[in-house]
């Protein structure tokens, strides 16, 4: 039974604390804190719009229509337990839970069949940077969610006992769910993990995929991250795992469901707040991404028969990847040219996530990712004893390889250029993810990555980057003006020309502005080169930075907090950016 609280609370304990909405089967206070502190004053609840006539909330925590109990909602410490029982003539409304997506980017995580909005039972619940709630019960939940609307919100709704299911009940569990690693627990210096592990993983409804949240795109560039965290992803639920989450979404890819980053994506009606992609090419980091999904999906759940089943359209995949080898010197190439002025634009996107800068032609990050992809995929076609593709994608993997250093170091700088563009050159804007992606994939000799490492660490203390809490730049100097389309800048310089060094718009957005993104590479690379101290400077202030939960939402400005300049303020838009917590994954060399 719920006990009085101070507050007005209906119910407190130090995993959560609620209050009932009077006007309709709903909370008007939700806070949950997983780790069990009592850090319950972050509301993420919307107002109730839709009142229910003559329904009325009794003190014992029952809601009652026409004189009849539709809803009985029951607390514990961990647990709340709703409740609807059947009366003929009363048609008993759902119990719904709308959040405010600009407080909190909440989301259900579970299996959902294409073109629908219901959410299988078993699921969970999770609240970024505050907890995770398991929900049993049986059937299924509507689950909606939408950014393009005002207030932006995310609807969970139980649906109530009918004539045809006379009882139903739901139990929402809090709990925590991360990989147990020795040495991480009762460490506060961890907490950002245990409660962060699972804010990557994000369900769109309208598109029944993981996407950067979840009423937002799903990237196709983006799956590989993922399924790199759902290898080691306890279950959530029995029967339910995270890769279950990159099956589904691979599964959609599979059937011809389109992301962010491949061409057609958005341009046909849909009912998802998407961002169309109306580049006529897909971008160069998509096959490899699947690729890396497929097999981490394959080797983490054992599912030989889901690869036997879809070999030939991954093997597909991987023939297209690598036939934009075009001139056969072993390095995928972009039909972007990203010569310098040949800037993207709206309609012609470069070849990466990194989506506003003009990478083009030969890709580095593109290109790292792709070996990476060469060497998993060459080894699950062994298993399935395809030996002509476990030859063919070997090979490919070795002539990259050999090609790699010699096309992209830079010998004027000593690290690695972003991209050599069509016209032969090469443009290095000393960027820290290119760095990491090619030393984690094992593209460089440690010789020569150490070398690599020296020359970006001394860089970063040169520009004077030292507050490794909001993350790592993605680049150390202004991309110029001719690389880039995207230019924003502070306040005081909007509708000034913009400078062909691109300084004016230096640490904004994808301009060198701080993020957590991709900051895992470089940390992981020194961690694999055995420069544990450089990696634990950069990566503990950041763990301190999720612990706080400044990886996501907005700041005064009304921008949000997954891009900032080096002071910290916010320059991003999503208001939560999933790749941000891959880095969490750099844990795991930490407690080695």
């Amino acid at each position: 039974m719920g006990v009085a609280c101070a507050g007005g609370l209906d119910f407190q304990s130090k995993y959560f604390a609620a209050r009932l909405s009077p006007n309709a089967p709903a909370f008007s206070f939700f806070s949950v804190d997983s780790l069990g502190g009592g850090r319950l004053d972050q509301n993420p609840m919307l107002a109730e719009t839709n009142f229910v006539p003559g329904l009325k909330l009794e003190n014992d925590f029952t809601y009652k229509l026409g004189g009849r109990a539709v809803w009985l909602v029951r607390f514990s410490e961990r647990t709340l337990t709703l409740r609807s029982d059947y009366s003929a003539g009363v048609e008993a409304p759902p119990f719904v839970l709308t959040f405010n997506q600009r407080t909190n980017h909440a989301t259900l995580l579970g299996l959902m069949k294409p073109d629908t909005r219901q959410m299988n039972l078993p699921c969970v619940l999770h609240l970024p940077d505050m907890g995770t709630l398991r929900i049993t019960g049986d059937g299924a939940l509507d689950y909606d969610a939408r950014r393009f609307v005002k207030p932006a919100f995310v609807r969970v709704a139980f649906p109530p006992a009918t004539a045809e299911r006379k009882h139903v009940e739901y139990k929402l569990e809090v709990t925590t769910i991360y990989p147990k690693l020795p040495g991480l627990e009762n460490n506060p210096r961890y907490d950002g993990f245990r409660r962060d592990w699972l804010n990557i993983f994000q369900v769109n409804p309208r598109l029944q995929m993981l996407a950067n949240n979840s009423s937002s795109d799903a990237c196709s560039f983006t799956l590989f991250e993922y399924s790199d965290l759902a290898l080691h992803t306890p279950p959530l639920a029995r029967g339910l795992t995270c890769l279950d989450l990159v099956r589904m979404t691979l599964d959609r890819y599979l059937a011809g469901a389109k992301g962010y980053g491949q061409m057609g994506y958005g341009m046909e009606k849909t009912s998802a707040d998407v961002d169309s992609w109306k580049t006529p090419w897909t971008s160069l980091d998509t096959l490899p991404s699947f690729l890396i999904a497929a097999c981490n999906y394959v080797n983490g759940a054992h599912d030989l028969k889901w690869a036997r089943v879809n070999y030939e359209k991954l093997s597909a995949w991987g023939h297209e990847m690598m036939a934009a080898d075009t001139d056969g010197d072993g390095l995928i190439k972009y039909p972007a040219t990203g010569n310098y002025g040949d800037r993207p634009l709206a309609d012609k996107r470069p070849a990466n996530w990194w989506d506003t800068i003009n990478f083009g032609h030969e890709d580095d990050y593109a290109n790292a990712l792709a070996y990476r992809a060469c060497r998993m995929f060459a080894a699950l076609a062994e298993k399935l004893r395809q030996v002509d593709d476990a030859q063919f994608f070997s090979a490919k993997a070795d002539k990259l390889r050999a090609a790699y250093a010699l096309t992209f170091l830079n010998p004027a700088t000593g690290v690695l250029a972003g991209w050599k563009s069509a016209d032969g050159q090469l443009h290095d804007y000393w960027f820290t993810f290119v760095q990491g992606a090619a030393i984690s994939c094992g593209l460089l000799e440690d010789q020569t990555a150490n070398a690599v490492m020296d020359k970006l660490l001394a860089k970063m203390r040169s520009v004077g980057y030292t507050n490794f809490a909001l993350g790592l730049p993605g680049n150390l100097v202004p991309v110029k003006k001719g690389d880039y389309v995207f230019h924003d800048t502070p306040p005081q310089v909007h509708g000034v020309p913009r400078l062909e060094d691109g300084s004016d718009g230096f640490q904004y957005y994808e301009n060198g502005g701080a993020t957590a993104c991709w900051s895992y590479f470089t940390i992981k690379a020194l961690y694999q080169l055995g420069r544990r101290e450089e990696a634990k400077a950069i990566l503990y202030p950041m763990l301190d930075g999720f612990a706080r939960g400044e990886f996501q939402g907005f700041d005064a400005s009304g921008r949000s907090r997954d891009w900032r300049d080096w002071h910290g303020g916010g320059h991003g838009y999503e208001g939560l950016l999933v790749d941000n917590y891959y880095t969490l994954l750099a844990v795991f060399d930490d407690l080695k």
